[in-house]
């Protein structure tokens, strides 16, 4: 891969990252002023999402190597 392509890959882990805690923070938020549980619910599953796009793109840039 090249290096621009992984600096690239590692720059959008950032954003999604940064996303992620504010998710996070929101849904704290959210459960502390006593938002309604179906939105919480929903926001968390975003969160779930972000987690996995976040973990497929950090597969791109350390492939796994079989010794």
């Amino acid at each position: 891969m090249a290096d621009q392509d992984q600096a690239e890959l590692r720059l959008a882990v950032a954003r999604l990252r940064q996303e992620h805690e504010d998710y996070d923070a929101a849904i704290n938020a959210m459960i502390q002023t006593g938002c309604e549980a179906l939105r919480i619910q929903r926001m968390k599953k975003k969160k779930l999402a972000l987690k996995d796009m976040i973990s497929k793109l950090e597969d791109q840039i350390i492939p796994d190597i079989i010794a």
